[in-house]
């Protein structure tokens, strides 16, 4: 099997994404599968493309495609969204049902779980309705043997009608089994006797009357199907097909046969409500009947999962050990970074002398710009939020690896029922933790705009990647108080304390939201809770390093450059003795002063607005007499910042402000894109930007009445 590198991400166009061959002959391939069940593993080992992978629901949001060539066929892969089912209930599942129904695909492969295959089968069985020439792909065999599931393929196979392989995502040789049964699928007819969704007969007689007319489609879309549907009311839908089949569905034949089957249900008492419902439990009865005598599980195989389930997701430690972990989390960052930073500082410092000396002959306001305000604003940068992230973001992730963030939204899910809000903002709040703009498109899992606006409108609360080494770095200056395990511990205690708060904050937003301008009660949903598994440390570090780390590092490197720029002309053009920037920042002070935070503070937020990674270099530079930046030490940074007048008051409200004002940028204009209007883009400006003002408020008009 020959893989190629080459694969490339496609965008919705029409119906279902645009699928790009590369010749006439090669086959399109679905791979479909439940979330978390290692079908993006599989996807990125075919086709050797290095996409992010990760054990979380929901992970893949968008279709990604890729190519993948065997000794017979060369095929284009297309990984589409990770789904539980194709009735269409969420963005997930309508945008995996229409590209499996109208992507002219040959083959589709279904990835299923083999730890809970039966819940697996209910999206195998509905994609073999619509795609008989379906591989049914059973992975994670290794991960079912070790907790003594035992699993027969050949009894499946012979169930479902159609081929069954065993597959552990990281082992090679199960994916050559793989490929060889896709190229005997591909290379024959499709499956004529593979298993069929049968339901109960009022159904099943209304499914007969509605299909009638529906029979000349049959070429491109399964008529039964389709008339199960029509007969349901996806009004979505019917106008896809429509277009897709170049027919009226809405024509009086077609019309007449829905509603004849409707009254038929109507005269058995099922209503389209219920009509829903029992197709669901129909699919979940297909679904035992295809697993029995498949599947064989050990007494007490998942004893152990439940127990740990008991105390990180119980109601009396599930809190406590959140909050643990987070203080650990952010002990062992804080701790870990202060060494390695000073060097890179100490290293950069040396270099930028070097390069000083190189444009020694040029023009002082062009070196100023190039080397005193690009290249150290880029440097400390650097310096400041290498280590910790190269820290920070691998510990995230073996939390995710080993299935723990699932049960953190688990447990977030009952207060923001109560804030009538949609569970699912659990997981789109711990994307922002990652970065704000990737949670505001995450919120696309949730069904409801309403629901879907406030979790856009409340995701900045949470410390992105941007706002995380401001907020570390600042702790650990100001707060340490001392060396060592004392101060790291000390420092990771105020994180942990922030990011507590941050959440507060988002309940406490999504709530007044709930009851002001959006209105409404919450829906339910489904979480899963996926089994817990060994980390895979090295690539976790891998991952971690190239998709988070030096992904955000650059991103704030390409705004930091210019900004240094920027702001070194700003410290150093002056009008009428006075420069630009203290201009700026003396009209804002007394403004600031209120906050409990100086007008130099507020201006650096202001310019920060491209990035929140830049705030403390503006600051810097913006304190130094000479207009540029220094490279400094933390212990530097603390001198500079208390004989510039900082207590810890101005810390704390700072800190507040860094937690609680406007997103940066590039989520503002992420939010125009996904909610549609720049009206959310200003209330998504003003709701945690009045939060910071009021905070900082408060706590500098107590401690100056009871610590002046």
């Amino acid at each position: 099997m020959g893989l190629t590198s080459n694969s490339t991400g496609f965008a919705a166009a029409g119906l279902c994404p645009v699928i790009k061959r590369r010749t006439p002959d090669e086959r399109i391939v679905a791979i479909a599968g439940n979330p978390n069940v290692g079908k993006s593993t599989i996807f990125n080992s075919l086709t050797g493309m290095r996409q992010h992978t990760g054990n979380w629901p929901g992970k893949t949001i968008a279709a990604a495609q890729g190519f993948c060539r065997t000794d017979k066929f060369s095929y284009v892969l297309a990984d589409i969204p990770g789904t539980y089912s194709l009735l269409a209930h969420s963005a997930e599942e309508e945008a995996a049902r229409d590209f499996i129904c109208f992507g002219e695909i040959d083959a589709a492969i279904v990835v299923c779980d083999a730890t809970c295959l039966q819940r697996s089968l209910n999206l195998a069985l509905q994609v073999m309705e619509l795609c008989p020439k379906t591989l049914v792909c059973v992975n994670l065999c290794d991960e079912a043997k070790r907790r003594g599931i035992t699993l027969d393929l050949e009894t499946l196979e012979r169930n479902l009608g159609v081929p069954v392989v065993g597959t552990s995502a990281h082992d090679r040789r199960t994916l050559m089994r793989l490929t060889d049964a896709l190229d005997r699928l591909c290379a024959g007819a499709a499956p004529e006797n593979y298993k069929r969704l049968h339901y109960i007969r009022p159904v099943e007689e209304a499914i007969s009357i509605a299909r009638a007319p529906l029979e000349r489609f049959g070429g491109r879309l399964d008529p039964r199907w389709l008339a199960l549907r029509l007969t349901e009311g996806d009004s979505s839908l019917r106008e896809k097909a429509g277009e897709y089949l170049s027919a009226d569905l809405e024509a009086e034949e077609i019309t007449a046969a829905v509603e004849k089957a409707r009254t038929h249900l109507a005269n058995s008492d099922i209503t389209l409500d219920i009509l829903r419902d029992r197709i669901v439990s129909c699919i979940t009865l297909n679904a035992e009947e295809a697993a029995d005598g498949a599947v064989t599980e050990c007494p007490g195989c998942r004893d152990a999962d439940r127990r740990v389930d008991k105390l990180l997701t119980g109601r009396v430690l599930g809190y406590p050990m959140m909050i643990l972990l987070l203080l650990v989390i952010f002990w062992l960052t804080i701790s870990g970074a202060n060494y390695p930073s000073q060097l890179l500082s100490t290293g950069f410092g040396w270099l930028g002398e070097r390069l000083s000396e190189l444009l020694g002959g040029a023009p002082d306001w062009l070196r100023g710009i190039l080397v005193d305000g690009a290249y150290r604003t880029l440097s400390w940068v650097t310096a400041v939020m290498l280590p910790p992230m190269a820290i920070f973001f691998p510990l995230f992730t073996l939390l995710e690896d080993c299935g723990y963030l699932p049960r953190v939204a688990f447990n977030l899910d009952k207060p923001f029922q109560k804030c009538n809000a949609c569970g699912k903002q659990a997981l789109t709040m711990a994307m922002g933790f990652g970065c704000n703009a990737a949670g505001i498109v995450g919120c696309r899992i949730i069904d409801s705009k309403r629901e879907r606006l406030i979790a856009m409108l409340t995701n900045a609360f949470v410390p992105c990647n941007g706002k995380f080494p401001f907020i570390i770095t600042l702790s650990t200056v100001f707060f340490t108080g001392a060396a060592g395990i004392s101060g790291s511990l000390a420092s990771a205690a105020i994180v942990t304390l922030l990011i507590i708060l941050g959440v507060l904050m988002t309940f406490a937003a999504s709530r007044l939201l709930s009851v002001t301008i959006l209105k409404g009660q919450p829906s339910g949903f489904t979480l899963e809770l996926p089994p817990y598994r060994k980390p895979q440390i090295g690539k976790v570090i891998v991952r971690s390093m190239l998709d988070r780390t030096l992904f955000v590092l650059g991103r704030a490197a390409a705004v930091a450059a210019p900004a240094g720029a920027v702001i070194w002309i700003l410290a150093n053009v002056s009008i009428d003795g006075s420069t630009l920037l203290n201009i700026c920042t003396g009209f804002l002070d007394p403004f600031a002063r209120w906050l409990g935070m100086d007008g130099v503070i507020l201006m650096a937020f202001i310019l920060g607005l491209p990035a929140n990674e830049i705030v403390i270099p503006i600051i810097i530079m913006c304190y130094m007499a000479q207009g540029s930046l220094t490279e400094l030490s933390l212990p530097e940074l603390f001198q500079l910042l208390t004989d510039n007048g900082w207590t810890w008051r101005t810390a704390v409200c700072t800190l507040l402000f860094s937690l609680m004002h406007w997103p940066c940028s590039t989520s503002l204009l992420t939010i125009r894109k996904e909610a549609g209007g720049w009206k959310w883009v200003a209330a998504a400006f003003l709701i945690p930007t009045c939060a910071g003002l009021l905070a900082c408020f408060t706590v500098a008009q107590i401690t100056g009445a009871f610590f002046a």
